[in-house]
């Protein structure tokens, strides 16, 4: 019967702090019940605080979903408790930062096995608003490898009141070093350099606590079960397939069908307040507005929430109730499904000599994250024939990001000195601030 098979779940349901602290160390901590929910779920859901201290110290996963979608961090929110929530935030991303610590020497020696190489790609949003097309940014970006360690080089350093400021950055990332001091990011102009920071301050902590209390919680997924691909066309009169020069690469288009977003929203824990503040940044961004403290949301110290009810189901009806539609134990759900679909473009050349494999290699060092897999799947069994030197894609409905793979070549004699911090910069801790 279902409901003996989760004696550490049902323990937490009920709030029993002395068989929660004697089952944890036989029971796991990251199985799921019927509905998807782990221990860390009910406590959250249900408030129980000694139950999540016990349960986060015991290292209950943090990122897993339910079967509705949702994680620990986002029934934290709901419930609104701002020490929980902070707790919550706080181990998720130590339990990120372990993940990519163990599976680091992995993607060291796969970035090694790669061949030295130097690439360029310019990237841009584009508009067909004008006062939004002069604002939003535009780049090229330079990529260089050698051994296990990468060098960027960008002209973009920072992003205020909807002015880019320019420069000449780079980020070095240096494989053999140790996490903390693997990342470095260089102001060659003013010939300073600082560590990218492995952790966040409290301060940033509890501004992201602000952030997420204030905001809808959001649950999305681009789903690409039912993506197709069709020869894009060209031409008024006679159409024809469309082909052409995409930097010094021969290319095929191809549109991109059946792309879905798929989200979930929840908005119980806000205010009117919030819900117009927000709705009210996401019109003006489209449009091409900005005021900088409504951007800010008028942060201050968000305080907790009143507790929602305590539920009335009982641990018996709770199991026993249809799999992965479970009774509400939190906060009444307020709730929003949509889902969105994109039309993208895609330009396919054969002639480029990266192949779609190396640069999931390389993008997986820089930016490995749990859904990489699937990233990997679709782009290698998906995609048509070649690589993609230029994707299109919208991101709002009047602005449209574009990636274009410009220049590459395979270079084993690249200066060494090029991926080191030159002796003569000297370190600026508060050089970047938001790094």
């Amino acid at each position: 019967m279902a409901e003996h098979e989760f004696p550490l779940h049902q323990s937490v349901f009920n709030g029993d702090v002395k068989l929660v602290s004697k089952l944890i160390r036989t029971c796991d901590v990251s199985q799921k019940d019927i509905h998807g929910n782990t221990p860390l779920h009910i406590a959250i859901m249900l408030g129980h605080k000694e139950c999540i201290h016990l349960l986060l110290a015991h290292g209950a996963p943090v990122k897993l979903k339910n079967s509705m979608g949702w994680t620990p961090l986002a029934e934290a929110i709901s419930f609104g408790d701002r020490q929980t929530i902070l707790s919550v935030l706080r181990k998720l991303k130590q339990q990120s930062r372990e993940a990519l610590e163990e599976r680091r020497p992995m993607l060291v020696q796969a970035l090694k096995d790669i061949g030295d190489f130097d690439l360029e790609l310019k990237w841009d949003f584009q508009s067909w608003v004008p006062l939004v097309s002069r604002i939003l940014p535009s780049d090229i970006c330079r990529i260089r490898k050698k051994g296990s360690r990468i060098r960027l080089d960008t002209t973009l350093v920072d992003f205020t009141e909807m002015r880019w400021e320019r420069g000449d950055i780079t980020f070095l990332f240096n494989g053999e070093a140790k996490p903390r001091q693997s990342l470095s990011v260089l102001d060659n102009k003013a010939e300073v350099y600082q560590r990218v920071r492995y952790e966040d301050s409290e301060l940033e902590l509890e501004e992201e606590v602000d952030i997420l209390m204030s905001s809808d919680i959001v649950a999305a997924q681009m789903s690409t079960k039912r993506i197709t691909f069709s020869r894009a066309q060209s031409g008024w009169l006679f159409r024809e397939d469309k082909s052409e020069m995409v930097g010094d690469y021969s290319s095929d288009f191809y549109s991109v069908n059946n792309l879905v977003l798929e989200s979930k929203k929840r908005r119980e824990h806000l205010s009117t307040e919030d819900i117009q503040k927000n709705k009210a940044i996401m019109e003006n961004f489209s449009k091409g507005s900005w005021d900088n403290a409504e951007a800010s949301n008028g942060l201050e110290r968000r305080r907790s929430l009143q507790p929602p009810e305590k539920p009335k189901c009982t641990w018996n009806e709770y199991i026993m109730g249809p799999a992965g539609n479970p009774p509400c134990l939190g906060r009444q759900w307020i709730s929003k499904e949509s889902s969105k679909a994109f039309k993208a473009t895609v330009a396919m050349s054969d002639e480029f000599p990266m192949t779609v494999e190396v640069l999931l290699d390389v993008l997986e060092v820089v930016a490995p994250f749990k859904q990489f897999q699937k990233l990997r799947d679709f782009m290698t069994s998906k995609l048509p024939p070649g690589f993609p030197v230029r994707i299109e894609i919208p991101v709002f409905p009047t602005i449209t990001a574009k990636v274009t793979f410009t220049n590459f070549q395979w270079k084993d004699d690249q200066d060494k000195s090029l991926f080191s911090i030159p002796s003569h910069y000297k370190e600026d801790p508060g050089r970047f601030p938001e790094l």
